[in-house]
């Protein structure tokens, strides 16, 4: 499984579970994760790879601030809930 810096992830196991987040680093066997509000990407979520699942999609993290990260992966968890219904 292959994680790589701007992926959007989603979290599979612990209590920030099907929290939607954006890799800002990977290394060996973990990422470090920020959605904009518990997690700012000044200070990321280190979490095992294990929990988290990939999704297909990619951010440009190079300038992005956690207001806008905020409202990106907001819509884009809506925009997938709508297109599951």
């Amino acid at each position: 499984m292959e994680i790589t810096t701007g992926m959007v992830v989603i979290s599979a196991a612990g209590h920030d579970q099907g929290q939607w987040f954006v890799v800002t680093d990977a290394d060996g066997r973990f990422a470090y994760l920020a959605d904009g509000k518990e997690r700012r990407l000044s200070a990321p979520k280190k979490k095992n790879l294990k929990h988290i699942r990939r999704t297909d999609l990619t951010l440009d993290v190079s300038g992005l601030t956690d207001k806008r990260l905020r409202s990106t992966l907001r819509a884009l968890s809506q925009s997938i809930a709508e297109e599951s219904e």
